[in-house]
């Protein structure tokens, strides 16, 4: 199914979220992103919300623009970040410094190389860490974009796109009942 038969099928007490989806996904509705950038912070938001429709259809958007390499940078910040935001989330909110100072030990090599630029594999991660609501993970991706010049409405783009596709996925999984 296209991603227009996807945002169409959306129910009727969704129309926002059809208005939405069609505003981030575009270079006018997400500010200080580019195309690329755009497809692959949607493709691993869409990973995050797991509806395999949803992924499937935008990740066909995506590839309309990216390489087979940037559509496996999208997966492997969805991938890493689903990893990273359970450890980092739950080590945060247990209050107890000591985790802090123990080595983590879990793998991380994709980071080095993901396929994609440094600054868009952060732009993806924030937004997959919002998604999984990881705020020792959000900081993080922040500050290494704000370090790179992305502008505030570059960050808040980000966020929107993760936020809508996830209420789209949560929204069209819950229809198909």
């Amino acid at each position: 199914m296209s991603l227009s038969d996807l945002r169409n099928s959306l129910p009727d007490y969704a129309k926002d979220l059809k208005l939405n989806l069609d505003s981030v996904l575009g270079e006018s509705g997400s500010p200080g992103l580019d195309g690329k950038q755009i497809r692959v912070i949607a493709l691993a938001s869409a990973i995050a919300g797991r509806y395999a429709p949803l992924v499937a259809a935008i990740e066909a958007f995506a590839a309309e623009q990216l390489s087979p390499e940037e559509i496996n940078g999208a997966k492997a910040a969805a991938a890493i970040m689903a990893m990273n935001n359970v450890y980092y989330r739950a080590t945060h909110l247990i209050h107890n410094d000591e985790y802090g100072k123990l080595r983590t030990g879990l793998r991380m090599n994709v980071m080095a190389n993901p396929g994609v630029d440094k600054i868009t594999f952060e732009l993806a991660s924030l937004a997959v860490s919002a998604i999984n609501g990881c705020g020792a993970c959000m900081d993080s991706h922040e500050r290494v974009i704000r370090q790179h010049e992305v502008k505030a409405e570059g960050v808040q783009s980000a966020l929107k796109i993760g936020a809508v596709v996830h209420a789209v996925a949560v929204t069209l999984e819950q229809s198909a009942g």
